[in-house]
């Protein structure tokens, strides 16, 4: 009989406790318990604080550690770091490391292993790897890296995406010790001719850098595959650097985060993936007026919704602020729209709606220099990724531990640059410890790095800004719920025909980053989330009902023009002959279409869930 699994720890439970000196050895000295949530740091030298000021490190605030030793022969300590990203003062998060000297054994073998034994520990609880009861924690227990395929759109919010991705989320996932590789993309539907021949065994997971518009690409890409039954099951994420970024602040409300945007909204979904962790995801199927079918993951909108998204391409160069002039435009001419909308009630209802810093210099000139990984077996990259022409200098890149090593570039003469956090001139520098390397984008790692050197000067292809219909898919499961389209609805729908001012179908909880339109929704609740809003509804109303929905309080107005209902399958039928549909931000063609839910059909890297609305 299999012995039962070890009960879940509390959250204060200690798994660790010591004493460690700081560096420069010179400094003060702390006492230092990990617990299943927070990393608490006290000083105990030369004069302990009453209260203790950054003593308290929450996990969730943790990308990764590692362990590091000091280059001068003489010096038998050891020293365990931890990269971390704490709110600032005025509200942002920036980047801190704080880096601990083991020192308590009068052997450099001996400090070393206290060391590894921290940063192992704290590393399965960042991962949410399972501890041993009673044996030997070393780094064996760790498994090896994860590998993510990233795919950058570098034209992404107002071309900033790229430099976000280098300045933010390529040190971060670095210092998490994943293993990547990175293609940007260079015109509309790239990323989906790349997942449809991409080797998907070598990857644990792919990742899109920009809007929601390119995870869109790679999950009908991977639904085209003549093998999509599996493809649709590798994880995908989403590290918001685009105007739309719904998904994201889905994301990050699972995570536990506070509404965040911009680079906040970044970092917190970087922080999340760091962590692991995935989420069935529920995607919605989409037959278009032609007979064409698409898969969505966010959202399918008629009216004023899709009205702001289409008409807002003419103002891309203001960023997200481009949604905010769009909204105002569409509101001095607000239209509405006769339609049939049709739907299947879900058998169960849900539960109903309620009511960036500079790093300081340091004195020192302290290096980290990354230890090469030990190479691993892998069948080669499909050609599709290794060999594709693209137009920006050297667009494909890697980490060391990568499936397939491409060439190694540099970021701006090194990794992530933390000499800022020690001070003390004259003190022997640090190396990473290589019996558990340090990240593979450790500081002052110019010939490791797997990044480029500045950032690529190109301009943004017409492709990428083209408002073109969506490109159809030819696989995934069929429409089991839905009769033709054109045909009579079986019984048990509900059928309205109104003028509606918008129709709004959506899957999670938000419609934008700061935008919670569902805010009960789930990624795998099995439902598509209907909203209308019926003609007859003041500017002045309509305008209450948005500015609501930034907390996701709009059901609680009683706003009667306002309806919902949580259904399985619906049909969308426009009367009026001109319009604009939209699915997942993306203009379709217009006519009668019709969709269905297919509960858990994806996998989404979310990290693991938090307390929505609370910092975790």
């Amino acid at each position: 009989m299999a012995p039962l699994p070890p009960p879940p720890l509390a959250a204060s439970t200690p798994l660790l406790h010591g004493e460690f000196g700081s560096h420069p050895a010179r400094g003060p000295r702390f006492a230092l318990t990990l617990t299943p949530q927070a990393l608490h740091i006290q000083r105990l030298r030369p004069k302990p604080e009453a209260r203790p000021r950054g003593g308290l490190v929450p996990l969730a605030e943790v990308s990764g550690c590692c362990t590091l030793r000091s280059r001068s022969p003489s010096d038998s300590a050891a020293y365990f770091c931890v990269y971390t990203y704490p709110r600032g003062r005025r509200g942002g998060r920036r980047r801190v490391t704080r880096t601990f000297r083991a020192d308590g054994a009068g052997t450099y073998e001996e400090n070393r292993a206290e060391a590894q034994r921290w940063a192992t520990v704290l590393t399965c609880l960042l991962r949410g790897l399972p501890l041993p009861g009673d044996g030997e924690i070393t780094s064996h227990l760790l498994p090896r890296p994860p590998r993510l395929l990233l795919l950058v759109n570098p034209f992404g919010g107002r071309g900033l995406a790229w430099q976000w991705c280098k300045n933010h989320v390529l040190p971060m996932i670095s210092e998490a010790g994943l293993s990547f590789n990175l293609i940007q993309t260079e015109r509309q539907n790239h990323a989906r001719e790349l997942v449809q021949g991409l080797s998907l065994r070598e990857w644990d997971g792919i990742v899109t850098v920009s809007g929601d518009g390119l995870l869109y690409e790679v999950l009908n890409g991977l639904l085209d595959r003549p093998d999509w039954e599996e493809a649709v099951k590798t994880p995908v994420g989403i590290l918001p650097c685009g105007s739309g970024n719904a998904l994201a602040g889905a994301v990050n409300h699972h995570g536990g985060f506070e509404q965040a945007l911009g680079v906040d909204l970044l970092l917190h979904c970087a922080l999340l993936l760091c962590r692991g962790g995935c989420c069935p995801l529920d995607l919605l199927s989409v037959t278009l007026a032609s007979g064409s079918r698409c898969f969505s993951f966010l959202s399918v909108a008629w009216g004023f919704v899709s009205d702001v998204d289409i008409h807002s391409e003419r103002f891309r160069a203001l960023g997200s602020a481009r949604f905010t002039l769009s909204t105002v435009l569409s509101l001095a001419t607000l239209h509405t729209y006769r339609g049939r909308l049709s739907y299947l009630p879900a058998t169960v209802e849900p539960a109903s709606p309620t009511p960036a810093h500079g790093l300081p210099r340091a004195k020192s000139e302290l290096t980290l220099a990354p230890v090469p990984a030990p190479p691993v077996a892998h069948s080669p990259l499909h050609r599709s990724v290794s060999d594709l022409p693209l137009p920006l200098p050297q667009p494909a890149l890697t980490s060391p531990d990568s499936p397939e090593p491409l060439a190694i570039l540099a970021l701006n003469g090194g990794g992530p640059e933390l000499a800022g956090d020690w001070a003390g001139a004259g003190d022997a520098p640090l190396s990473p410890d290589p019996l558990l390397p340090s990240p593979p984008g450790s500081p002052k790692s110019a010939l490791l790095s797997p990044i480029n050197e500045g950032a690529p000067e190109t301009t943004a292809s017409p492709g990428l800004l083209s408002s073109d219909p969506v490109a159809a898919s030819t696989g995934g499961p069929p429409d089991d719920l839905l009769p033709p389209l054109g045909a009579p609805l079986p019984p048990g729908w509900v059928t309205l025909e109104e003028d509606f001012v918008l129709v709004l179908a959506i899957s999670p909880s938000h419609l934008g980053a700061d935008l919670v339109a569902a805010p009960h929704a789930r990624f795998d609740d099995g439902l598509v989330h209907l909203f209308w809003v019926r003609g007859g509804i003041s500017r002045a109303a309509l305008l209450r009902l948005f500015l609501a929905m930034e907390q996701g309080s709009h059901f609680s107005l009683g706003c009667p023009q306002l309806g919902y209902s949580a259904a399985r399958a619906f049909r969308l039928e426009p009367l009026t002959p001109r319009g604009v549909l939209t699915v997942d931000g993306e203009r379709v063609e217009y006519g009668p279409l019709q969709a269905q839910v297919h509960p858990r059909l994806g996998t989404l890297l979310t990290g693991p869930p938090g307390r929505p609305g609370r910092e975790p």
